[in-house]
């Protein structure tokens, strides 16, 4: 019995150490794309009971990956129709300066390049331009995919290639970008780490919080899915970067965006 038991074991371990590459890779490049604004009326949408009534404008990005010979885009941004004509509502004005397409063009990357795309989760201002790339492998979480959407419509077109998680991801299998799964903000949200040979580790946050005074409070909107996820959420990703020394993006930070390489310029 104790000979089954320890042979047992190691084939636990050795499948372990299969699934965990020894030394993690690292990606050659990651392009940080303008995928629009939002000039925002009320600040306290985001951060409840401070800076109430207070405008506050936020950026939208999203980051396209080189790994080999293979393009992974993650989040898509505002539509580009919004760059011929900005939207306003109640929580304000939404725009983008420049389509993701036109953007793609000038660093010689063509929208058939792109294999696979991420989405941190399925708010508007993520997954616009998702047909863009109608060929590409989506990976989103299942309690994502499944979650209804206005009147209960699907979020995404039922004929796009998509590859359902239920939990992390190593995307290439040598731990260079890995889908982390951050549930709160929408029941199957997701967040990205990305090792760079010279940056080191970054890990794009989604919607997990929206700027820093907020990060650096752990403030949760009122309208997010769940609270307690998003709080432990939020916690899971402090330890991350804790470990790995690594950097969160905060995706509608627009001071930390504004200060960012933009394409043609990239981080490596």
């Amino acid at each position: 019995m104790r000979a089954l038991m320890i042979a047992a074991l190691m084939v636990i371990f050795a499948a372990a150490a299969l699934a965990t590459p020894a030394a993690a890779q690292t990606v050659e490049r990651l392009y940080v794309m303008d995928c629009g604004r939002n000039a925002a009326t009320d600040q306290a949408r985001w951060s409840p009971g401070v800076n109430v009534g207070k405008p506050i404008e936020l950026s939208d990005s999203c980051y396209l990956i080189k790994h080999g010979g293979q393009w992974l885009l993650w989040d898509t941004g505002y539509p580009d129709a919004l760059a011929d004509k900005p939207v306003t509502n109640a929580i304000g004005t939404a725009s983008r300066p420049k389509k993701l397409a036109a953007q793609l063009a000038e660093i010689r990357v063509k929208p058939d390049d792109i294999t696979m795309i991420a989405v941190s989760h399925t708010h508007p201002d993520h997954i616009g331009n998702v047909e863009l790339f109608p060929q590409a492998m989506l990976y989103v979480q299942k309690a994502e995919y499944e979650w209804p959407g206005a009147d209960g419509a699907p979020r995404f077109n039922a004929n796009h290639p998509v590859t359902l998680l239920e939990g992390d991801r190593d995307v290439f299998g040598d731990g260079s970008v890995v889908i982390i799964s951050t549930p709160g903000h929408t029941p199957g949200h997701q967040c990205l780490l990305v090792r760079l040979p010279k940056t080191g580790v970054i890990v794009l946050s989604g919607d997990a919080v929206h700027f820093k005074a907020n990060w650096d409070n752990r403030r949760v909107p009122p309208f997010n899915s769940d609270k307690d996820q998003s709080a432990a959420s939020m916690a899971h990703i402090a330890d991350i970067l804790a470990k790995e020394n690594g950097q969160l993006w905060i995706n509608h930070d627009k001071p930390q965006t504004d200060a960012q390489k933009k394409p043609p310029e990239f981080y490596d």
